[in-house]
């Protein structure tokens, strides 16, 4: 239900990127969304920078109120690439800013599904805290975790599904990218120093 929910409004949020769904953005969502679901922690920029993407466009569309799709779609990825450019610069600091937007987003968008009490922006900040203290305490688990929650729903969403179908579809890919990144992130550990190099 939860896992459902997730996305459906995740894709009412990026709907101004698809054209509702059309064929616009579709292969770029998804292409971004492997990436994000194998390869999320290796190329923690694109991460960032996704993330930066999804978070301005909620940003404009449901806090400024903004209604143009090319001014919304701007200053998206005007934020993602941003994001991106300095995570490659100040990664540990970028992506912990990237883990508070990550936690935020996805706990308003809980907050929006499930109609919770409190306001959406308290439900922002408190999954945002979470989500950036995950990143500091676990930063490689945490970036694999909010990586592959990305890249789940990018793919899921953009996909020919109806909502139960894509709610399968994203908490099976949610497992096999947490197990392929896993693997890799165990492999770099159990790898000694002087191999790593080369």
């Amino acid at each position: 239900m939860v896992a459902s929910n997730i996305i459906a409004v995740h894709a009412d949020l990026s709907g101004f990127t698809t054209g509702g769904n059309g064929p616009g953005m579709v292969v770029p969502n998804i292409i971004a969304g492997v990436l994000l679901l194998f390869f999320g922690r290796r190329l923690f920029w694109l991460f960032v920078g996704a993330v930066g993407f999804f978070a301005g466009a909620t940003l404009v569309t449901d806090w400024l109120k903004i209604q143009s799709q090319s001014l919304v779609l701007l200053i998206a990825v005007g934020i993602g690439l941003i994001g991106a450019l300095v995570s490659i610069f100040l990664q540990r600091l970028v992506v912990t800013i990237a883990g508070f937007l990550a936690g935020g987003h996805l706990l308003y968008t809980l907050a929006i599904t499930e109609k919770y009490a409190f306001p959406p922006w308290v439900a922002f900040l408190i999954g945002g805290a979470v989500g950036a203290i995950m990143i500091l305490v676990l930063f490689d688990w945490a970036l694999i975790a909010l990586s592959c929650l990305t890249g789940a729903s990018l793919i899921a969403e953009n996909v020919s599904l109806d909502r139960s179908e894509a709610a399968l579809a994203f908490i099976v890919l949610l497992v096999i990218g947490l197990i392929v990144q896993g693997r890799q992130l165990m492999g770099i550990r159990s790898t000694p120093p002087s191999k790593r190099a080369s």
